[in-house]
């Protein structure tokens, strides 16, 4: 394994770890506009066993641009998205197991199911596969989620 580049954080579900010095990145990443690479090391447990993972992000803005609090930040937010929408619209909506792979379709469809995810959350919903099944066993309730969201 690699030793941790400089200018790496480490990200836990407390937060983030404290930075190390900012430095150049490493002669061996040939990424066009990288100024910086960040370790990354996520823990969590899963059935009482802990697991851990280490990832390398590389950050075209430089140390002094995005300091590490503010990349941790930025990566947290982005598991805020992934686990709101696109977990939701994975297990929710089955997107990965659908079929539809030419032309707009998948597209359309990807568009039709966030829309249905923002009705259900701007009416109150949280439990969107709850939402799902109280919504499909009356089409009066889903007419209605429709008129007045």
């Amino acid at each position: 394994m690699c030793p941790p580049p400089a200018g790496s954080i480490a990200v836990t579900a407390e937060g983030a770890g404290a930075p190390s010095r900012p430095s150049r990145p490493p002669a061996w990443i040939d990424y066009p506009g990288t100024r910086q690479v960040l370790r990354i090391r996520r823990t969590r447990t899963i059935n009482g066993k802990r697991h851990t993972e280490v990832v390398f992000l590389l950050c075209s803005k430089s140390m002094l641009q995005a300091q590490p609090e503010q990349v941790a930040d930025w990566i947290q937010g982005h598991w805020h998205v992934e686990n709101r929408l696109h977990w939701v619209r994975d297990v929710s909506h089955g997107e990965d197991r659908q079929q539809l792979r030419t032309g707009n379709g998948p597209a359309v469809m990807a568009s039709m199911r966030n829309l249905a995810i923002t009705l259900l959350r701007l009416a109150g919903w949280d439990n969107i596969a709850e939402a799902c099944r109280y919504h499909s066993r009356h089409l009066e309730r889903t007419v209605n989620l429709l008129l007045t969201t």
